[in-house]
Formats: C-alpha cells, structure tokens, sequence
C-alpha cells in the first residue's frame, strides 16, 4: 500500500521540527546543463526526491514528492495505469530519459500525464540519471539555508519587537510581515496584515475559539478562503491566530516563537502568584497548602531548546533545569512542544505530586525509547500489583548482567515490537548492530527473547528502572 504522499506545498516532517523546503520544477527546467524539457501535465510542482526505476509499479517505494526517472520500461504496457498509480502515491513528477528504450516519449504516455495532472519531463541522452538527482540534491540545500536564514532573521525580529515599548502590537505586526500574511489576537481582537475574506475570518475564528477554550488542543490548523490557518493556545484562554496564502517550511518555527514571546506578555496570571506559591511550599512543607487544587501535570523534558521558552509554552514557571533535563510543573495539560521530548504524568492532586513526577520519569523514557515527541502516563496495568520496592529488586537482579548500551537496545527493541529495522532507526545504528546486541542480551540473561513469556517479563524489568 503507497504511502501518505506528502504536502505538496512543502512536504512531510517530524512534528515541531523545520520542514525541508521544496525543489520547484521550474528551477530544474531553467537549468541548461541538464537540458530538460516539460512535455504535458502541469508546469509547476514541488520536487522533495528523486527516484529511478523501471518497474511496472514503483508507487508502494514512494513517500511523495518524488520525481521518477524512468528510460520507459516500466509505463511501457499501460501509461495510463502507470501514470494514474504515480499520480495516488503522491509522485511530484515524471521524467522520461529516451534514447535507452525509445527514441521519444510515447504519445500515449503524454496523453496520461496530461489526464492525470501529473508533470511529464524529457530527459535528454546526454544527461546522466545521476546528473537531475545531483542537481535536487544541491538545490535543496540552497532552499534549507535560505529558509533557515529567513527564520533565524524573523526570530531576532520578534525578539527585538518584543522589547518595544508597546510589545504585543508591535510583535503581531512583525509576525504577520514575517509570515507575508495576517495575524490575529484572541480574545480582544487585535489584528495585523492585510484584512482577510469572510470565509478565512470565519474559519480562524473558529480555530482560535477551539484553541483557546479549556480542555482544547495546545495548536489547530485548517484551511479555507484561499488561506493556511493555524492557531496556537497562549496562557489563560487566550490564543495566536495566522493566515497565509502560501506556507513555507519554517512559519510553524516563527509562529511557535511569537506564541511564547505573546504568552510572557499577555499571561493573566502573573509570574509573582507562582513565586508565592513556591515560597509556601519552602515555609510549609505542604503543596496541597501552596498550591490550588489542580489537577496538575508532572513533565519530564529532554532537548536543546531554552527551558524557560518551554514552561512559558507550557503555562507555568515552576521549573527546574538539571543537567540532562528539565522538570516542570503546571496545570495546563502539556502538548507536544518544538526541540523537545516530554514525559507527561496523569493528572494529579496537590498531595500525589512525588508519585506524578515518578511517572513523568517513566513516560520520557519511554518517548526516548520509542522516538516520539510525548509519552503520557499510562495505567500500569498488572505492573501495578507489585510493590515497586520488589520490582525494583527483581529488575535488578535479572538484568545486572546488561551494560546501559545493551539495556537501551533491549528496551528499544521491545518498544518496536522486535523489528531489527525500525529499532536500529530509532537508536541511530546499523541493524546488524542490533542483532547483535540482543544475540548478547540472550547469552547474557540466559534467555530467548523470542519466548513471549521472557519478552513480557524483560519489558516488566526494564519499565521499572
């Protein structure tokens, strides 16, 4: 089954992390040494790859965005079918290479493509496969730096409108010119950029009153009038509405950053009512006397961003920074947040704060684990009916013989369900590599880990470290 083709604005990425921005086939027709030449199918496209392949059906090896290079053998039976299979997988184009197999590219071939919406390119004798996948290669790099070099400069310019004497105005007008679209303010009103068409309006309005109610999502996106929408929850109810008519890779990066910059300047509840309550809690002892009722989140967070940026983004200041992480505390439930990973509790009262910091602990590592921006708390299940003093000591015990690089592969390994694969993926080695750490697990505990009975009991030790 072909994979979710990508955005063809931008593409697909990991959540909160800057998006590579896209190939145009225009750049890739004005290059003259490539010698390319549009045949059918639309003019303009977004190129994110590029894949060679003669076979009949190529699309199940598709992400999207890719630009085929084929020498006709494999859409030489049926084009139409082959040209339509293309166009479900989400492929950006095709690029015929003749002289190989035909002498030039089959009429029916064209036909199709111009059916099926899907760009047709020749590619001429002269120039190599190697050469167009070369040039992708080299053109993306120039679109990421500039697109990094457009963020980096929208971000001081937030950061210096932020500084002003009239803060929050002045940072919506610096967003909206920095994203080359409008922004909005809810509740209250304020507005920047050029005014937007009723059914944009109407949509944002929508999105930023989800966003902003209690219990909503921390971010909503749509689109509608012609426009991209975004919205982004900011503290006491409030929210960051954006609209654009194009969507580049790194507005998401911006957008993030004038949310948490507008949430230290709009917050409702000053920063003094959170050091009143920390210094009850240093007089008292007692956190059901410092602090209200709640519920409140424990999180846990590992990653390279400015910790005082994430607790304004997660509506709190209690924090506290440690090397290796970062701890915090508040009563807004936690979402995903860009350059982190978090561990989130249950939610908890007061007085179960140690027990909802030990479960923030095990929610990160298991989002280390598994690679994933956010684990939540989860029921522990029979896991539950140990003592925790007893588990800990059986855990122990069962796996002393594993050094932390073993244990970190068993624990991956089990987390991806015993794929060699997609554990060598998320640990960042080669799969033979895994292998051959579990082969050593096996002779080192003296069990199969192929017996569901010894996976079950080795996932039970390592979830209690």
């Amino acid at each position: 089954m072909p994979a979710a083709p990508r955005d063809p604005e931008y593409g697909n990425g990991p959540a909160g992390e800057p998006l590579t921005p896209p190939v145009l086939l225009a750049s890739l027709l004005a290059d003259r040494e490539l010698g390319l030449r549009h045949l059918a199918g639309p003019a303009a496209a977004g190129v994110h790859g590029v894949h060679a392949s003669e076979m009949p059906d190529p699309s199940p090896y598709l992400l999207g965005g890719e630009l085929l290079l084929t020498a006709g053998a494999g859409p030489a039976e049926d084009p139409d079918g082959y040209v339509a299979r293309l166009a479900g997988a989400g492929a950006a184009a095709l690029g015929f290479g003749v002289a190989p197999v035909h002498e030039e590219v089959p009429a029916a071939l064209a036909e199709a493509c111009a059916r099926h919406g899907l760009p047709l390119l020749e590619v001429p004798p002269r120039t190599p496969f190697s050469a167009v996948a070369r040039a992708v290669g080299r053109l993306t790099a120039e679109a990421r730096t500039r697109e990094l070099r457009r963020t980096t400069e929208a971000q001081q310019a937030l950061a210096a409108a932020a500084a002003r004497p009239d803060p929050v105005p002045a940072v919506l007008a610096r967003l909206a010119a920095s994203l080359g679209g409008s922004v909005a303010l809810w509740p209250g009103g304020r507005t920047a950029g050029p005014e937007l068409p009723a059914p944009a309006r109407e949509a944002l309005s929508a999105l930023l009153a989800r966003v902003g109610r209690e219990g909503g999502p921390a971010t909503a996106t749509d689109r509608a009038g012609g426009h991209h929408l975004a919205a982004y929850a900011l503290a006491g109810r409030a929210a960051l509405g954006t609209a654009t008519p194009a969507r580049a890779p790194g507005d998401h990066t911006v957008a993030s950053v004038a949310a948490v910059l507008l949430t230290l300047l709009t917050a409702e509840r000053p920063a003094g009512a959170e050091a009143a309550a920390l210094t009850r809690l240093l007089l008292d002892g007692d956190p059901a006397a410092a602090l209200t009722a709640g519920p409140w989140y424990a999180v846990h967070a590992r990653g390279s961003g400015d910790p005082q940026a994430l607790a304004a983004a997660l509506g709190t200041v209690l924090l506290d920074p440690h090397e290796g992480g970062v701890r915090l505390l508040t009563d807004r439930e936690p979402g995903a947040q860009p350059g982190w990973r978090l561990g989130v509790s249950a939610p908890a009262a007061p007085d179960a704060l140690a027990a909802a910091d030990a479960q923030a602990g095990r929610a990160l590592q298991r989002a280390e684990a598994a690679r994933t921006p956010l684990a939540r708390h989860a029921d522990a299940g029979f896991a539950g009916l140990v003592g925790r003093a007893e588990a800990r000591a059986h855990a122990e015990a069962l796996l002393d013989p594993l050094s932390p690089a073993l244990r970190e592969t068993l624990r991956a390994w089990l987390a991806h369900h015993g794929s060699w694969d997609r554990t060598a993926a998320a640990l960042g080695i080669h799969r033979n590599t895994v292998r051959q750490r579990v082969a050593r697990c096996a002779v080192l505990l003296e069990r199969d880990p192929d017996d569901p009975d010894v996976r079950m009991e080795l996932w039970f030790a390592l979830r209690q470290e």
